[in-house]
């Protein structure tokens, strides 16, 4: 069966960017709810190999602060307008997830590409549940996600990594639509 406005709405999906994000946010049973859609992943083994954390409030400033002290022992030399960058990243957003991947590298059946695949799934699936029930959303990462002194900063363990921050909130402007690939570009065939 034909779900054709599933499909206009996967058409004109376009992510807001997290600075034009304003309140009012998700409430906390709209972030439940948008959350227990976007769990509905492919996760090869059921392993869940992936968790959220949610930064409301004054923990986005926090958190800002804490990444931008991080920054400075990491780079001494760090110029003030990244640090001030680290202090702000988080403050746009009413609700910012960190989609956290926990891959088992040793798993016996399970690559760990494909745990990693999954978490990936359920951070686009947070894009969509978000902007599906009406909020603008955006997908962003940035040195944090890829240093594990902010990984602790985050609370997490040594086989967990941050692979994406969803800055979830008021739609504030729509988006302006950008250039997208051509289907036939990017869509072959095999051949022998």
């Amino acid at each position: 069966m034909r779900n054709e406005a599933a499909l206009q709405f996967l058409r004109e999906r376009r992510s807001v960017p997290a600075a034009q994000l304003q309140p009012p946010g998700p409430t906390s049973e709209q972030l439940l709810e948008i959350v227990a859609t976007a769990i509905r992943v492919p996760d090869h083994g059921k392993l869940t190999p992936w968790r959220l954390i949610a930064l409301t409030g004054d923990a986005r400033a926090r958190y800002g602060e804490a990444l931008a002290a991080l920054h400075v022992q990491v780079d001494p030399g760090v110029p003030e307008k990244k640090l001030a960058k680290d202090r702000e990243r988080f403050a746009h957003s009413p609700v910012m997830l960190a989609v956290v991947a926990r891959v088992d590298e040793h798993h016996p059946k399970i690559p760990a590409q494909e745990q990693l695949l999954s978490a990936g799934c359920l951070a686009f699936n947070l894009l969509l549940a978000a902007q599906a029930a009406g909020f603008g959303a955006q997908w962003l990462t940035g040195w944090s996600c890829y240093d594990r002194e902010a990984a602790k900063l985050l609370g997490l363990a040594e086989n967990e990594r941050a692979i994406a921050y969803i800055h979830i909130g008021g739609r504030g402007v729509e988006p302006p639509e950008r250039n997208r690939p051509d289907v036939e570009q990017v869509l072959g065939a095999w051949r022998e």
